[in-house]
């Protein structure tokens, strides 16, 4: 289970999203949206949403390049593995507490409101469910990760995530004796990126792909012809 949970369900997950992704922006591009329901409620929505996209952006790039930056790098500024660990831990328990107030906020305006509530469909609920479920996991993990920062046990996480994406032949080995809450907190994870196409999540992607799309969109003249006032002898 260690082998198929952390060294072939990442790349089905993976696969899943990218290709799920251009699939449903070619087949189904007006659903390509956010689904926006600010016009039925804006009252909460202003609060959760800042507080819960701010915490999850911020917790993103932080899983992002923490993962994927390697080592050495660190260590060539000066940050040891226990300190990036307590950082990561400090400054991540910091916006998961943001995020998960915010998506409590939300997830209580779309279930409690009945005009959001049947205008929402499966997925809206469910994907904001595991998010929630996934940040209290990140959150529970946060002591963990305190108590064990003199190991370096972000090393292993580390190794892992660059083991999958250089295709190394065993990355699971890296995680196998990691404390269990870890292990859920990633295999959640992958399932959302597995149903990541099929949700309102596919929005966040236009926000990276809109400025490359531009700047290597074929580019085209844009005529503007002023319109002509009618002059009393061409009225009559």
């Amino acid at each position: 289970m260690n082998e198929f949970f952390f060294g072939t369900y990442p790349y089905i997950a993976l696969a899943v999203l990218v290709i799920g992704s251009m699939a449903r922006y070619e087949r189904d591009p007006f659903t390509w949206k956010s689904s926006s329901s600010q016009l039925l409620r804006q009252r909460q929505l202003r609060i959760g949403s800042v507080l819960f996209h701010f915490g999850v952006l911020f917790i993103f790039f932080g899983h992002l390049f923490g993962l994927l930056v390697p080592h050495q790098i660190y260590e060539a500024f000066g940050i040891h593995a226990e300190a990036k660990q307590l950082l990561a831990a400090i400054a991540g328990g910091i916006a998961g507490v943001a995020a998960i107030a915010g998506g409590l906020v939300l997830a209580h305006r779309r279930l409690v409101d009945p005009r959001i509530r049947s205008t929402s469909s499966f997925w809206d609920t469910a994907i904001l469910l595991m998010l929630i479920a996934q940040l209290a996991l990140g959150l529970i993990s946060v002591p963990f990760s305190i108590a064990t920062a003199e190991h370096g046990e972000v090393i292993k996480f580390m190794d892992w995530a660059q083991g999958i994406f250089i295709l190394e032949s065993d990355p699971a080995r890296h995680i196998a004796d990691v404390p269990l809450i870890y292990k859920l907190h990633i295999v959640l994870g992958l399932t959302i990126f597995l149903v990541f196409p099929f949700t309102r999540l596919v929005h966040i992607l236009s926000g990276f792909a809109a400025p490359v799309r531009y700047l290597f969109a074929r580019k085209g003249y844009q005529i503007v012809r002023s319109r002509r006032r009618a002059t009393p002898a061409a009225a009559e």
